[in-house]
């Protein structure tokens, strides 16, 4: 029933289909492209720091007190704690995250749809509901219509649950945006600081050094954080949560045609029309 142009890793096995939706949830990995990302962004500010010149003099501690004590402090005014140490768990779930996309969202949605005409709703569970855990909102989908209710009432859950998701998600994004604006400016601040220092002991050589260090290096910590840390990650984030999205509402489409018991035939044409081109779905022969 399958078409060809699936890759057989990917076909269930019709025979046993508790087997495949076992084999769904996948284990979870580093997100390699921010790691790398970051590191050499970073790396490459070390590397060009240590060979012109003394590596120690690009630290400073007063520096680092104003840029990140109070860029945290400031971006914690703008939020609340809860929104500041969501962002911290929305960074760790972006870091370290399940191998997922869209197009094998889809084929699983239409394997359930298949699986359901042929066995019925309450077959789902008897198949290996228990092992879409790792997936909550799917999970939370199947449960609903196994539980039988109404289609509308499972759509409306549903949207909410989306809803939700992503509001937490670019939530944390506009914490790090704003992180980003404040960086720079409590940069300037600093700069501000040192000058004052340095303009109020022109009269004392050593104390000169110290209070032009606190001037530049406030303006540069402020910079990196910006737009090497804070605004990068916010695009991450954005970009994950449009994955999330899309995958969110390829599993709606498919537990609410679920619901209908329509024939999985026209989900296929609903999930295709959400897909991007070049991920379309050929679960049935054309």
């Amino acid at each position: 029933m399958n078409a060809a142009s699936r890759p057989s890793s990917m076909r269930p096995s019709k025979a046993n289909m508790s087997e495949h939706m076992e084999a769904q949830p996948r284990s979870s990995r580093f997100d390699g492209a921010t790691i790398v990302g970051l590191a050499s962004a970073i790396g490459l500010v070390v590397v060009a720091i240590i060979f012109g010149g003394s590596a120690s003099a690009f630290f400073d501690f007063p520096s680092v007190l104003i840029v990140i004590g109070g860029t945290l402090a400031v971006t914690t005014i703008c939020f609340s704690f809860s929104d500041v140490v969501g962002t911290v768990g929305v960074l760790r779930s972006t870091l370290v995250h399940r191998d997922r996309n869209a197009q094998d969202a889809a084929y699983t949605m239409l394997e359930l749809a298949d699986y359901s005409r042929k066995h019925g709703v309450l077959g789902l569970q008897g198949a290996g509901l228990a092992r879409f855990t790792p997936e909550p909102f799917l999970h939370k989908g199947l449960g609903l219509v196994i539980e039988g209710l109404p289609e509308k009432e499972i759509g409306e859950i549903l949207d909410e649950d989306q809803a939700a998701t992503t509001a937490r998600v670019y939530r944390s994004a506009s914490v790090l945006r704003k992180a980003a604006e404040i960086a720079p400016a409590m940069g300037l601040i600093g700069t501000l600081i040192g000058l004052v220092h340095m303009l109020g002991h022109l009269g004392d050589p050593k104390a000169i050094g110290p209070a032009m260090a606190v001037a530049l290096l406030t303006t540069f910590y402020g910079a990196v954080l910006a737009n090497m840390v804070f605004n990068p990650l916010a695009s991450k984030f954005e970009r994950n949560a449009a994955d999330e999205h899309l995958i969110q509402h390829l599993q709606a489409l498919g537990v609410l045609s679920i619901a209908r018991k329509e024939n999985p035939r026209r989900l296929e044409m609903l999930l295709n029309s959400a897909l991007p081109p070049d991920g379309k779905v050929h679960f049935y022969e054309q």
